[in-house]
């Protein structure tokens, strides 16, 4: 039998092995303490240093969210600079094919985002192996499996990754496609930063962006916790979005983070194939040199009296 016919009769095993050996996007504990007794996973924690200090998933290694993952500090929604993020998968030992679990602490659903805007940079780099895990810390803590005091540190890899634009909106874009029927804008942050009543410091106008629909990350979750719900129930949330599989999905947040959570059930558990991530968000939009339009901006009126509640509640006891 010659070598090519040997190599055709074993392409279907080869394939169906790829196939089942393919990262999941979301696995449960039980999942990854398989894959770190095999010696088959980078476990990446993107909690604080010093949580990560006090205890992690046995072999994890540490990157936290403020400080590796965010923007400038006018600006945290926007990626790093691409030397920041070459250092950054360099000091994790990661390469494209590396077997990458992110693990955040599991206390509720923005807790959660700090891995899922991990996961959408990861990706953005060419990373093709990545995972988070479902519930984060405490759900490993809750199996009943161990945890570590003692830091981890990664073999440094020679990986120069290029930032792949595919999952990005840029403030350009978005203004690009205003108003076009093609085109489907998410509010993913909580109805009052949508109805204008407050807004983060860092934003130079409350409201939210023309056409924009609100649909809060956290509905993706189980009541009360950072455990995202079925592929059902998740589907039946994102449908209120009333997308159509040929339009582009925006999301977007104050600063790219909850909406990350968006961007992540959408593009990677939804499989919807053109989700976008406006990475500096509001924050972004509002500080254009020129101002852009937004909505649900209070009037002038309303503003003098926030204004009067706030020096109220401030000097008045």
């Amino acid at each position: 039998m010659s070598p090519l016919i040997r190599f055709l009769l074993a392409l279907p095993a080869l394939l169906w092995a790829s196939i089942a050996c393919a990262a999941t996007p979301l696995i449960g504990p039980a999942e990854l303490k398989s894959l770190a007794d095999q010696g088959a996973v980078r476990i990446v924690d993107v909690r604080e240093a010093e949580a990560y200090a006090l205890q992690h998933v046995p072999g994890a290694v540490s990157a936290p969210y403020l400080t590796r993952w965010r923007g400038p500090a006018t600006n945290p929604g926007l990626p790093p600079s691409q030397g920041a993020l070459t250092a950054l998968v360099q000091s994790l030992g990661l390469t494209p094919e590396t077997r990458t679990v992110l693990v955040y602490t599991g206390t509720d659903s923005s807790d959660f985002a700090t891995a899922a805007r991990a996961y959408w940079t990861l990706k953005s780099l060419g990373a093709q192996n990545l995972s988070i895990l479902n519930g984060g810390l405490n759900a490993w803590r809750s199996a009943g499996l161990p945890v570590s005091n003692q830091a981890a540190v990664a073999p440094r890899s020679q990986w120069q990754p290029t930032f792949n634009s595919q999952w990005l909106a840029t403030r350009e874009d978005v203004r690009a496609l205003l108003g076009q029927p093609g085109a489907v804008l998410v509010d993913s942050r909580p109805a009052p930063f949508y109805q204008g009543r407050v807004q983060v410091d860092l934003a130079h106008a409350k409201g939210t962006l023309p056409g924009a629909i609100n649909q809060d990350s956290d509905l993706y979750f189980e009541l009360g916790s950072a455990v995202l719900m079925d592929k059902d129930s998740l589907q039946a949330e994102a449908d209120k979005a009333h997308a159509k599989p040929e339009q582009t999905v925006v999301t977007f947040c104050n600063a790219g983070h909850w909406s990350a959570t968006d961007w992540f059930v959408r593009s990677e558990l939804l499989g919807e194939p053109n989700v976008k991530l406006y990475a500096g968000s509001v924050i972004d939009w509002s500080q254009a040199p020129q101002a852009l339009p937004m909505v649900n901006e209070p009037t002038r009126a309303e503003k003098l009296r926030q204004m009067l509640a706030t020096w109220v509640q401030r000097n008045i006891k």
